[in-house]
């Protein structure tokens, strides 16, 4: 108990300084549609003078400090630029300008942007680092709550399914000012908060239906897709915990139809899930391609995206390129595990399991059909990480015999290469804007062009980014093992009573 009391309190402080150093990798405006987002985020509490003000005959647009729309457009797209390139552009990062990139009519849902709007200041660069850093607090207080009121047999489930998901875009999100930080940290929660409700009592259940829902206005508050994840969320759960002869099941199907009903309510209130119908407009394919070689072509190549979500595909704008060891290693461990998964299985799980896996396939297909395009355009890996998250831990959540169980060598294999996977996209992140992909030098304080005014250097962050997720990935490997191996004494001392009883 003692060993385990001091792994809860070690690992969110150690991740804390792992996912600080990456909120701190990167400059304003490098996560994705970032002059989107955080001019959204500046008008996250409505007009401020300063801040966010209208634009007199033009209801639709607003007008925000020029480093909050225009942070990323020296640098984006073009990976050998570092970010010192904003120090001059723009020339007056104070002066406001005039915009129509913005939620201004409702495309996103508000949520997100409303609970950021308060970390807005004067500083820009500082307003961005402080809502990275309370993003990071967001993801552990959950994390650290879920794990805290989940039955003891689905920890082990929350650890791994976090592990095996996260490197490296996963990361990369949940530390920057893009909505699809929540859509993932939703996507981890909601299910496993639900099966753990539907398999608890009292005070727990009630803590996490509580939790659940939280994940469900975190996800559907941030991104319309979230909506649709969190409510395939709430079905899997539901699946895995079906025992149609349980009057208690029956009756706790009540809250989970209602938090459906939320994500519903909150789908409906932006406009952004007209995609689902539309698909984008951005880079259609001539429409002489038949619709049937659009299907055929896109599923042949959908995944391209799945890869993505482990480092294929670049960080930030996409021009962040991640060394081939970071997606393969990444990848790869989360196949490992999600393989060792499938020795506990039953048909409530095979269903779930299915049912995850063809969303992960038709989702992404129908909507590049829908855009008249190929993968490869428009559709990003981020957009399907939170159903890849919830892959992960329905492939490993425990359904009878015989139990997921590692030896002390793969728990070893596995987190050298979670460890190395993060260590090596950290390095790429803050090379990619200190001084420009270009740059072949592993040692990040030589040819510093763009960094933090005040603070330590480059590298003793990701040394300490580094040994810190180290640190946290190794605690919670050694607390699986522990975990394995009492419940191993448990069973054995269960059979031999048996046996003598006999």
């Amino acid at each position: 108990m003692w060993r385990g009391g001091l792994a809860l309190v070690a690992i969110p402080l150690l991740l804390l300084v792992a996912l600080g150093a990456w909120a701190v990798a990167s400059p304003a405006g490098s996560s994705p549609d970032d002059d989107f987002h955080m001019t959204s985020i500046w008008c996250g509490a409505g007009e401020r003078p300063g801040f966010c003000e209208s634009v007199p005959g033009v209801p639709n647009e607003r007008a925000v400090p020029a480093l909050v729309l225009e942070a990323a457009d020296c640098f984006k797209a073009n990976p050998n630029i570092s970010a010192a390139c904003q120090a001059s552009d723009p020339a007056h990062p104070d002066a406001l300008v005039q915009t129509a990139r913005g939620n201004f009519v409702g495309a996103y849902p508000t949520v997100f942007y409303s609970v950021m709007a308060p970390f807005v200041g004067a500083d820009v660069t500082a307003s961005v680092v402080t809502m990275r850093v309370v993003n990071v607090v967001l993801f552990l207080a959950i994390g650290t709550a879920l794990y805290l009121l989940l039955p003891a047999r689905r920890r082990p489930t929350l650890m791994l399914a976090w592990l095996i998901g996260l490197v490296p875009l996963g990361i990369f999100l949940i530390t920057s000012t893009n909505p699809s930080g929540w859509a993932v940290i939703s996507a981890g929660t909601v299910w496993l908060a639900t099966l753990g409700f539907f398999e608890s009592t009292r005070w727990r259940a009630a803590g996490l239906a509580v939790l659940a829902g939280i994940g469900v206005v975190m996800g559907a508050g941030a991104r319309a897709d979230a909506a649709i994840y969190a409510g395939i969320a709430i079905v899997l759960a539901t699946l895995l915990a079906f025992d149609g002869r349980s009057r208690t099941f029956w009756l706790k199907t009540i809250v989970s139809v209602g938090l459906g009903l939320l994500a519903v309510a909150l789908f409906l209130s932006s406009r952004q899930g007209s995609i689902a119908s539309t698909g984008f407009s951005g880079h259609s394919s001539p429409a002489s391609v038949p619709t049937i070689d659009l299907i055929v072509g896109n599923l042949q190549e959908v995944p391209e995206l799945w890869a993505g979500a482990f480092g294929f595909w670049g960080l930030g704008w996409l021009d962040t390129i991640m060394p081939a060891a970071v997606w393969v290693t990444a990848g790869a461990a989360f196949a490992a595990v999600a393989f060792m998964g499938l020795r506990s299985m039953d048909w409530r799980k095979g269903i779930a399991l299915l049912a995850v896996f063809g969303a992960l396939v038709f989702f992404p297909t129908w909507i590049l059909v829908q855009s008249k395009t190929f993968v490869g355009f428009e559709v990003q890996p981020r957009y399907i990480l939170p159903l890849i998250v919830m892959l992960g831990g329905v492939a490993i959540v425990q359904r009878g015999m015989p139990a997921l169980r590692f030896t002390i060598t793969q728990f070893a294999v596995l987190g050298a290469g979670l460890v190395l996977a993060n260590a090596l996209a950290l390095h790429a992140n803050m090379r990619r804007y200190i001084s420009g992909q270009s740059t072949l030098d592993w040692n990040l304080n030589h040819f510093v062009q763009w960094w933090w005014p005040v603070g330590p250097g480059p590298m003793v962050v990701w040394a300490l980014g580094s040994a810190a997720f180290a640190g946290a990935v190794a605690l919670v490997l050694l607390e699986l093992h522990r975990r394995q191996n009492d419940t191993a004494d448990t069973q054995r001392a269960g059979a031999e009573g048996l046996l003598s009883v006999r």
